[in-house]
């Protein structure tokens, strides 16, 4: 039996609907909260190897926006790219993606009403990266949130010798024949590592419930090419090559026990953006997600409020 979400109760009070729609070569699952006449509009991009279930708990704290939560091509039960998915490829389908959504209003039946009102665009982890690029790029929109940027090369973080280890383990993933590839890219006890050394809630019901979360979720990638051609993606770019050319107001969202980019870094990041705020949250580290919902939306709304009141 699977742990309940602590969560659920507040997300089911959240109107949904679940369209599909073509980008960039392949098709694009969207999950859709909240009412369609909000004011603010959140566009969620999810980390590595994750799908729309991740960001769900922050989506549960904001019940009066309208969210746009897309499964990442080739992840969940989203289709590959049509190109390679690298950060460019991921950027310019980010970039499709939200100007479909945005000129959609003219369709007989659109996909999504086009969005109300302000426009944001929200990363976690390497959707940080991806999110980053694609604003730095041109993407068009009123203000940026990453939470737990990947805000420095990802091999410097306080623990390099785990990345060093997943390049090793994603090599061997690409070195092995298809089938045992395949089936080594979906080892459960490398995910239950990964989210044992993740998780820093001392909530052993929080904590089974985020191991759960990772084991359903996962192994869902298309193929090996896309999770090993992502991987790359992850570990050769972080936020701060795109920071000097986001000019749009950016919160940071980080945590003090980040084991994969450090508080210094955080730090270092907010200085490169020209139009930008930090929160760092404590006692938790890259799971904020997961673990502390409530204050990272808590932020921003925060940080929301205050770019209305500025305009």
């Amino acid at each position: 039996m699977l742990p309940p979400s602590p969560y659920a109760a507040q997300l089911a009070l959240i109107p949904l609907t679940q369209r599909s729609i073509e980008v960039a070569g392949g098709t694009t699952a969207l999950w859709i909260y909240g009412p369609a006449d909000a004011h603010t509009t959140i566009v969620m991009v999810h980390g590595f190897r994750g799908d729309h279930h991740g960001l769900e708990p922050i989506v549960a704290q904001l019940p009066g926006y309208r969210v746009v939560l897309p499964d990442l091509p080739g992840f969940g039960v989203s289709t590959p790219l049509g190109v390679a998915h690298d950060i460019d490829g991921y950027s310019a389908w980010l970039t499709e993606l939200v100007t479909t959504l945005t000129e959609s209003a003219g369709e007989a039946e659109p996909p999504v009403q086009k969005p109300a009102g302000h426009l944001v665009i929200l990363g976690h982890s390497f959707g940080s990266i991806i999110v980053s690029a694609a604003v730095a790029k041109g993407l068009s929109a009123d203000a940026v949130v990453l939470v737990n940027p990947i805000a420095a090369p990802a091999l410097s973080g306080p623990r390099g010798i785990l990345t060093r280890l997943a390049v090793f383990y994603y090599k061997m993933g690409a070195w092995l024949p298809t089938k045992p590839g395949f089936a080594w890219l979906r080892l459960g006890a490398v995910t239950r590592i990964m989210s044992e050394t993740m998780a820093k809630t001392r909530d052993k019901g929080l904590r089974r419930w985020i191991h759960s979360q990772h084991d359903q979720f996962f192994g869902a990638f298309s193929n090996r090419d896309v999770v090993l051609e992502a991987f790359e993606a992850s570990v050769s770019n972080d936020v701060s090559e795109y920071a000097k050319k986001i000019t749009l107001p950016t919160l940071l969202v980080a945590a003090d026990r980040d084991d994969i980019t450090p508080v210094a870094a955080q730090e270092r990041l907010v200085t490169l953006l020209p139009n930008a705020e930090l929160v760092v949250l404590p006692g938790v580290g890259h799971l904020v997600h997961y673990e502390r919902p409530a204050e990272a939306a808590a932020a921003i709304e925060a940080f929301l409020k205050k770019q209305e009141a500025l305009r």
